[in-house]
């Protein structure tokens, strides 16, 4: 294994567990979700590689850890925390954002539904989201069928139908 790689992997692994621990509190707290949301996703996928390189560079202390209790006690517990939150997903309610729910619901409406939310027709709304360069067929499409058809995310479509003033 490349030595540079194993001499920076604790460092790194350092650095980013303290980014992605700064921002997963901000955003539990909602303070500055728009700053911390895409770091904390990012880095915190980034912290893998380091995160691996730090387990081979001290695998014999780690492989130690799983000859006593407390290993065993800590990944019981965690599993079990995971374990709930991940049941509690598939619940019904899986609480979250409500912001976002009301824009994955928004996803599933006819444009013409919307429209008038917006100070819009149906029509006029989809002439607007044309001029934007969406292919909409007609305005009983919902945002996520007019998205798709324009190769946009959900989340563009929803941007430029809020910036579209009539």
């Amino acid at each position: 294994m490349n030595k540079t790689l194993l001499r920076y992997a604790t460092p790194f692994t350092t650095g980013l567990f303290v980014i992605s621990l700064v921002s997963g509190i901000a955003l539990f707290f909602h303070l500055g979700t728009a700053y911390f949301r895409e770091m904390h996703e990012w880095l915190s996928m980034v912290l893998i590689a380091p995160f691996i390189l730090h387990l081979l560079r001290n695998w014999r202390p780690f492989l130690s850890y799983f000859k006593h209790l407390p290993m065993a006690i800590a990944l019981v517990i965690s599993l079990a925390a995971a374990g709930y939150y991940a049941w509690e997903g598939t619940t019904g309610d899986p609480g979250g954002n409500p912001a976002m729910a009301l824009v994955q619901t928004m996803q599933t409406k006819a444009l013409a539904t919307l429209a008038p939310v917006f100070g819009h027709t149906g029509e006029s709304l989809a002439a607007a989201l044309v001029a934007k360069g969406y292919t909409v067929e007609s305005a009983d499409k919902t945002l996520a069928e007019v998205a798709k058809a324009s190769g946009k995310d959900n989340f563009d479509i929803i941007r430029d139908i809020v910036s579209v003033k009539k």
